[in-house]
């Protein structure tokens, strides 16, 4: 049977903070807080734990694609 429950992503997991609508790359916990970090790199960010959720497919091939065209764009 299958599960309409969405789990909390975990660390290493792409995860959206409902809060800001920001997509990040969850990096840890701290407190009540998670650290989220975005996915092509940069400062991180505390977001609620009750506004981290996994990000829709829509949402995580978005994230995943500007990544992608910016590292192709860097020669990477």
């Amino acid at each position: 049977m299958a599960s309409n429950q969405q789990t909390t992503p975990g660390i290493g997991e792409l995860a959206k903070d409902s809060a800001t609508g920001r997509i990040g790359v969850v990096m840890g916990e701290i407190g009540n807080r998670v650290q989220m970090r975005p996915v092509r790199g940069g400062r991180e960010w505390d977001a609620l734990p009750s506004n981290v959720e996994a990000p829709s497919a829509r949402e995580e091939l978005s994230a995943r694609l500007a990544t992608r065209n910016g590292n192709s764009r860097a020669g990477l």
